[in-house]
């Protein structure tokens, strides 16, 4: 039996603006939640992106807020990034179009104007904060943000605050707060850590779990087993005769954004892309021109993808595998919506074979694994247990090699980090606890190790990986045969000398 919004008991001026935004009926988990939330109870839902949640916790307690005509912040929402920030203060904006209720969105990486903007609506107090922790912190430095009869207080997206390491700064806001209020806990996935986070800041909750839902029958999931070095011919292989309307493509490391939209671009595609190096202005006016069909692709890194919500979504691109098996089924989820058909697309090189396996674990479906298109070459075999043991480094023997004889492109190659890690590469270690470098005659490889492949006129080249620079050669000055003597008998050797610059 369906449930409808006019079920719930609701505020009359909040049931006018739901109405007006073509909320008709609820989704499960607004169904299952807001009951919860409108008795004033502790909660801790697991839904995944896609499926309302946003709603799900803003309609209650903008109908609490409505009846009960605080004249001071009563709500404090928590999310990972601005573009979430952004995307909730604006579903504010629409709920409560009839209510009067107020709501300020505190993100960073802005201008002083916009500092002072959000200065003076967090002085002057607005209903609802909706706020970045590293940035709601910097503002409560300066003594000016009262926090101190926050009725209730929400975390989106738990998980990817968690993840992203804003442990530390969350239990700071938190400690600011009333003990006496309700807490409204949202996250896409459930792991310990999330669990153990709950009984800290939660009272009896209530629990919803969601299980994740497969993806639609109608998307045509495909698989590419490719070197990371290959990823960018194939994708120009692949879209040149597709039927692009609309396309998400995602990365994971922020430095490949801008060689994947300048390739996309050279095909002909309308392509801009996202990440953490573009200003808020940037992010959001690309955004804006996504939604409005002014551009064909927009490629965003995982971190940027919070908060991109889309219609009418043709194709997803995924340049490598998320890091969790949710991640991908929500990625996909974004197109084929509304009974649409849609293509999913996704590279999997050597070290993300194992990856793929826990995804079609989760779907329980063991997706096709395609041949490359002619000319691209062979790509790895399927051998996620093979390649866990060689931890991944470059697959098989006679797998071609990136620039500089590395793998490079999508893949995560020595010195990479994915954008909002704080880990670095172990391979890097490994690398200079190797044997010298022996001399060997010019033109040889060494033995196992397979040949440079050539590269053709044209062809687009793999992102270097993050923190990856050209290797140049060093000039080297020959060494003294011996100490020259200097007056007083003295060697060179022990006289001071001034420090290199």
């Amino acid at each position: 039996m369906s449930v409808t919004f006019d079920d719930f008991n609701l505020q009359p001026d909040l049931l006018d603006g739901i109405r007006s935004m073509g909320y008709k009926q609820a989704t499960p988990i607004q169904a299952q939640a807001i009951p919860y939330i409108l008795e004033s109870k502790d909660l801790i839902a697991c839904a995944q992106t896609g499926t309302g949640k946003t709603a799900a916790f803003l309609v209650p307690t903008l109908s609490k807020i409505t009846e009960a005509k605080y004249d001071f912040t009563s709500t404090l929402v928590l999310v990972p990034t601005r573009e979430l920030a952004k995307q909730i203060d604006d579903q504010v904006e629409g709920l409560s179009y009839f209510t009067g209720a107020t709501s300020i969105a505190i993100y960073g990486g802005n201008n002083a104007q916009n500092w002072d903007q959000q200065k003076k609506a967090l002085t002057s107090g607005a209903d609802i904060i909706i706020a970045t922790p590293g940035r709601l912190i910097a503002h409560m430095q300066m003594g000016y943000v009262k926090l101190d009869q926050v009725k209730y207080l929400i975390l989106d997206e738990a998980d990817k605050m968690l993840d992203m390491g804003f442990m530390e700064d969350l239990m700071k806001i938190i400690s600011q707060l009333p003990k006496q209020r309700q807490t409204l806990m949202f996250s896409a996935t459930m792991p310990p850590k999330i669990r153990g986070f709950a009984k800290q800041i939660l009272q009896e909750p209530e629990e919803i779990s969601l299980s994740i839902s497969k993806p639609a029958a109608n998307i045509d999931q495909r698989i590419y087993l490719v070197y990371d070095n290959q990823k960018l011919r194939v994708l120009q292989h692949i879209l040149k005769d597709a039927q692009i309307q609309t396309m998400i493509l995602f990365t994971s490391r922020k430095n490949a954004v801008n060689d994947i939209v300048r390739s996309l671009q050279k095909m002909g595609f309308e392509a801009e892309g996202i990440s953490s190096d573009r200003t808020q202005d940037e992010r959001e006016a690309t955004l804006q021109r996504f939604r409005n069909k002014q551009l064909q692709v927009l490629v965003a890194t995982d971190v940027m993808s919070r908060g991109i919500d889309v219609e009418g979504i043709s194709h997803v691109v995924n340049f490598d595998v998320p890091q969790d098996a949710e991640d991908y089924v929500h990625r996909i989820g974004r197109t084929a919506r509304a009974e649409t058909s849609g293509v999913a697309i996704t590279f999997v090189n050597e070290q993300d074979q194992e990856r793929l396996v826990k995804i079609e674990k989760l779907i329980e479906r063991e997706l096709p694994k395609l041949p490359l298109p002619e000319g691209v070459g062979e790509g790895p075999a399927f051998d996620p247990v093979g390649n866990s043991k060689r931890g991944g480094r470059g697959g098989r023997s006679g797998a071609p090699a990136g620039r500089g004889g590395r793998p490079s492109g999508g893949g995560r190659s020595e010195g990479t980090r994915r954008e909002g890690s704080s880990g670095g590469s172990r391979d890097n270690n490994r690398r200079r606890e190797g044997k010298p470098r022996t001399d060997r005659p010019a033109g040889t490889t060494p033995e196992g190790a397979a040949p440079r492949p050539p590269r053709t006129e044209g062809q687009p080249q793999a992102p270097r990986a993050e923190g990856e620079e050209v290797k140049r050669k060093k000039k080297r000055r020959k060494k003294p045969v011996g100490p020259k003597p200097t007056e007083g008998g003295q060697s060179a050797a022990s006289t001071p000398t001034a420090s290199a610059e």
